[in-house]
């Protein structure tokens, strides 16, 4: 099947952009990188009138560091991100997340914004978002407002984003010194959907745990912080013991559903053995960097 007839809109500012999804409201999408809205289109599960194309947006594809955060605009590349070794050293766990989504021609294509404003809970970007406590930057008619990630990200495909909204930026906080990260995900075939992920960052000084960061995809209809995991962990020292109760505790939380991919049972499963070696990954590089630090 091919997308029913579109206009293709191209603002060249943020205003504009704004201005034609007020105008045209429902009918109108925008589009990024369209890896997630193109497929659809092509089955017709989405058939907008109007594409509001946000990439050709001055200053939007710029990645900086500002103030405690690196800012992502909504036209910056996955790869693109991916490739930054400046981003890669401050933001681990986006890092360790990005190989994971689909395959590099894609991540060449998609956008960081674009991932996050689809909000599929099966993805890797919502689930770094969430665990960092990202801040979204959303512009619409009504002005600009800052959007936590902890209420950004509502249910399947459902996020804070109105209609007639476009989220400019993402805001992810730069890591402390002395942490390491790691993703681990389960799915049929590489780059597919996963059927569970988690992504873990710690930060340690002296062998303890300071901060603890962790998410779940794929095992609910939104990403899932996993506090009972951060609150087992933070304190104490990172080893085989405390992991496993980590992972366990915040395994008994998870409610995820059941499809024709996988059991509830098996989701829950699987999210406990990965986060268990997200964990041990994550504490290993932690403790590694803050030797070199020191």
């Amino acid at each position: 099947m091919k997308p029913s007839p579109v206009t293709y809109h191209a603002p060249a500012t943020v205003a504009e952009a704004v201005g034609l999804l007020a105008e045209h409201g429902d009918d109108a999408k925008v589009l990024g990188g369209g890896q997630s809205l193109l497929p659809l289109m092509n089955l017709r599960l989405a058939a907008p009138a109007r594409l509001v194309d946000v990439t050709r947006i001055d200053g939007l594809g710029a990645i900086e560091r500002r103030d405690g955060a690196f800012e992502l605009g909504a036209a910056v590349r996955q790869a693109q991100a991916e490739d930054d070794a400046a981003l890669a050293a401050a933001c681990p766990l986006l890092a360790a997340a990005l190989p994971h989504i689909a395959h590099r021609e894609i991540r060449n294509a998609g956008t960081v914004c674009g991932s996050l404003a689809h909000g599929d809970a099966a993805a890797e970007l919502p689930a770094v978002a969430l665990a960092l406590d990202a801040e979204l930057v959303v512009h619409g008619p009504r002005g600009v407002r800052t959007v936590a990630a902890d209420g950004f990200f509502r249910s399947f495909l459902e996020t804070a984003l109105e209609p007639d909204e476009l989220l400019a930026v993402v805001r992810l906080p730069v890591a402390p010194p002395g942490s390491g990260a790691a993703f681990h995900e389960l799915a049929r075939r590489a780059g597919d959907f996963a059927i569970a992920g988690v992504g873990a960052q710690l930060t340690m000084r002296d062998g303890t745990v300071t901060e603890a960061r962790v998410a779940c995809i794929g095992v609910g209809a939104a990403p899932v912080r996993a506090r009972a995991a951060e609150q087992a962990l933070a304190g104490g020292r990172a080893d085989e013991r405390t992991i496993a109760q980590a992972a366990r505790a915040a395994a008994a939380e998870l409610e995820p559903s059941e499809d024709l991919h996988a059991s509830a049972a098996f989701r829950r499963h699987a999210a406990e053995t990965l986060m268990r070696r997200a964990l041990h990954e994550a504490a290993a590089r932690a403790e590694s960097n803050g030797r070199e630090a020191s």
